[in-house]
């Protein structure tokens, strides 16, 4: 498990940020943060602020600890790392009982500073970028909010893609039984991707495309392939029966009726490319993941 809850006798008047560096040994950016996020309170189960001076009894903070099963990162400079996600795996928790994520493969070979620059889904396999430290990761979080990286993804879907295309469709939160599913809609964000067919597979009657998505609305790939009516192949939540969808969020789905129903054991869906200029150097990253 992930994180856990330790407990510490306090010093009696010292401030909270200090002990949290002095003796729980966190670094100034964790301690700030995890006092941010409310995870550190008092022997009397209340959270404690910035600034607070520490009187009698203890305190208890909940700790983050990383673990490893060996996908160390691809790359890495002093500011930043790059790592491959197979598909399945989570970018980070989505509780506190979750129990292994790419986060665990991040903070076990980078240290408690480093932190996500963006996120893909789980489903989804291929690059995602790391920042190593408070620098590094306020230049390329704002780059990522200017656009100023160009990602690009392949997808295997269902039918023949016979041209380049560009999709230019709303989306927005549905408001059918999945609410993590997402729906083009004239009431939702601008967003805008990039079809670009590779190759068609006759016997298959699916194609291999390239995807560049140009924003970054949550699935939006899955979304705007499946509304022209090219749903990527191995897909779980879109252009499926609600009923199998949400049967399949709640771990009730079989891997052999999941690849009979969706087309494949997994979304076939890859984000294989990234390229960015960092510290007046231009980086160009492929990855070496092939789907199955």
């Amino acid at each position: 498990m992930p994180y856990v809850l330790k407990r510490f006798d306090v010093i009696k008047g010292e401030r909270v940020e200090d002990f949290l560096v002095d003796v729980v040994k966190l670094s100034n950016t964790l301690a700030l943060k995890l006092l941010q996020k409310g995870r550190i309170i008092d022997d009397k189960n209340r959270r404690l602020q910035k600034g607070q001076t520490l009187k009698t009894g203890y305190i208890e903070v909940s700790l983050f600890e990383a673990m490893t099963k060996g996908l160390n990162p691809i790359f890495q400079t002093e500011h930043f790392a790059l790592f491959d996600k197979p598909s399945g795996l989570l970018v980070h928790p989505t509780a506190r009982s979750t129990q292994y994520t790419l986060l665990d493969e991040i903070r076990y070979y980078l240290g408690s500073d480093a932190s996500l620059v963006h996120r893909i889904d789980a489903e989804t396999s291929g690059l995602v970028l790391v920042a190593k430290n408070g620098y590094s990761q306020f230049i390329l979080n704002e780059m990522f909010e200017k656009k100023a990286f160009i990602k690009k993804y392949k997808a295997v879907v269902e039918g023949e893609v016979k041209e380049e295309r560009l999709i230019n469709k709303k989306i927005a939160s549905s408001n059918g039984l999945i609410k993590l599913k997402m729906q083009t809609s004239q009431e939702g964000k601008e967003s805008s991707t990039l079809i670009r067919p590779l190759s068609y597979l006759e016997s298959k009657k699916q194609t291999l495309v390239e995807a560049i998505p140009y924003t970054g609305r949550q699935h939006q790939i899955r979304v705007h392939l499946d509304t022209i009516g090219h749903r990527i192949v191995g897909d779980p939540i879109y252009g499926l029966d609600e009923n199998f969808v949400d049967s399949f969020l709640k771990n009730r789905i079989e891997k052999n009726e999941r690849e009979k129903i969706s087309g494949a054991s997994r979304l076939l869906l890859h984000a294989y490319y990234l390229e960015f200029s960092f510290l007046n150097r231009t980086y160009k990253f492929s990855s070496q993941q092939v789907f199955p």
